[in-house]
This record gives structure tokens, C-alpha cells and sequence, in this order.
């Protein structure tokens, strides 16, 4: 079976999922959002307190408040990120980005990408398979993972609307050709675990879309 907890960090408020095999106790860490040493310490809590063994690090894309926590990752469990490919430009620009666009000038640890991900990849959590579904619009890498009736969607579909595409990268159509081609052809009982606020369902996104 799969287990997960979400955990709400830094001042965007973002969603980060710690996601595990309750048999074999692998786990990942996705879109780790985590900022200073109180939220690592949470993190962490967790990972003891579950005897969980971080194996992922998996990003939905690379905007600065999804990633603030990867050097940390890095650090304490040797987790290098996994993305595609497409957002190797966004994970370049982030400090800058944080700046212009939200007046924050913090440093950012990048540690190198473990590897690049594409449309129907698959990867491997304990006795699970993650799909991995390309849906840019949000951002031109971003992209969901699939893990059972799970749907970890990052900033491309939220609970009745979807994220912001006025960013690098970004486009309403693709976003919404996304949501609409790859999402919500997806059975009706998957749970919706979005960047940002409340999970959701598919049966309950096809009301808005």
C-alpha cells in the first residue's frame, strides 16, 4: 500500500508530499518546499518517527518555493532531484525569479539533477510504479506523477482552478489542453494532491473543466 503526508511550507504556502511504501518503508519526497531548519526538523521528525528510507526526490517542476528544500535533501539523505529536462532552464533562473517576482532574495542550493524524466516514464517506490504524465502549461517540464489512485500535480491543476502560466515557460492553452487531454481522462476516484491548497478529486474537476 501506498502512504503519503503533506506538509505546507514557506511563505507560498506550499504543498510537499512525503509519499511511501508502507511494506519495504521507501519513500519519496516530492517537491520538497521546506526553507529553514524548523521545517527540515518536521521533515525529518517524520522520517524518523515512521522509519521511512528516502529513496526519490521527485520534482513537479521547478519554480523557487518547490525547491527551496533540495539542498537540505541532498545533504541529509544524499537525494539528487528528478524532473525533465525542460525545466533544467528553470532551475537555473530561480534565484532570480524569487527576486523579481516576489521581492525575495534567498540563496538557493541547486544540487545537480539525478535524471531526467518524460512522458510515460516509470519509477520505482518499493513493490510501486509511478507514472510519470507530461503537462506543461505551468511551466513547459512540468509534469504529474501517478502512484495508484494518487495524482501528485504539482501547480497544474488545484482544487477548481489551475496555477499561474504569466511566468517563463508558461501557456494557458497548454495548461488547459493538459488538464483537459491528460487529467481528466483519468478515472474518477483518483485523488487530486496539487501544489498549493486542498486535494481534490478527478470527478470533482470535470465540474470545472
Amino acid at each position: 500500500m501506498l502512504l503519503y503526508k503533506r506538509f505546507t511550507f514557506n511563505p507560498i504556502e506550499e504543498n510537499t508530499y512525503v509519499l511511501w511504501d508502507s511494506k519495504s518503508r521507501d519513500a519519496a519526497i516530492i517537491d520538497c518546499g521546506a526553507i529553514n531548519p524548523y521545517e527540515y526538523g518536521q521533515l525529518e521528525h517524520f522520517i524518523q518517527e515512521e522509519k521511512l528510507h528516502p529513496t526519490l526526490s521527485l520534482l513537479t517542476h521547478m519554480h523557487f518555493d518547490h525547491i527551496f528544500g533540495l539542498g537540505w535533501l541532498n545533504k541529509k539523505y544524499g537525494l539528487r532531484p528528478i524532473c525533465h529536462e525542460l525545466e533544467q532552464n528553470n532551475y537555473d533562473m530561480q534565484e532570480k525569479m524569487a527576486l523579481e517576482v516576489f521581492g525575495m532574495n534567498i540563496p538557493l542550493e541547486r544540487p545537480g539533477v539525478l535524471r531526467y524524466v518524460k512522458d510515460g516514464d516509470e519509477l520505482t517506490l518499493g513493490n510501486h510504479k509511478l507514472k510519470v504524465i507530461h503537462t506543461p502549461g505551468h511551466t513547459a517540464g512540468g509534469v504529474c506523477y501517478l502512484a495508484d489512485s494518487l495524482l501528485f500535480c504539482g501547480d497544474t491543476l488545484f482544487a477548481g482552478s489551475c496555477g499561474r502560466t504569466d511566468l517563463p515557460g508558461g501557456s494557458m492553452q497548454q495548461e488547459v489542453n493538459s488538464i483537459r487531454e491528460k487529467l481528466l481522462t483519468l478515472p474518477d476516484d483518483i485523488r487530486v494532491l496539487p501544489g498549493h491548497g486542498p486535494e481534490t478529486s478527478i470527478a470533482r474537476e470535470k465540474r470545472y473543466w
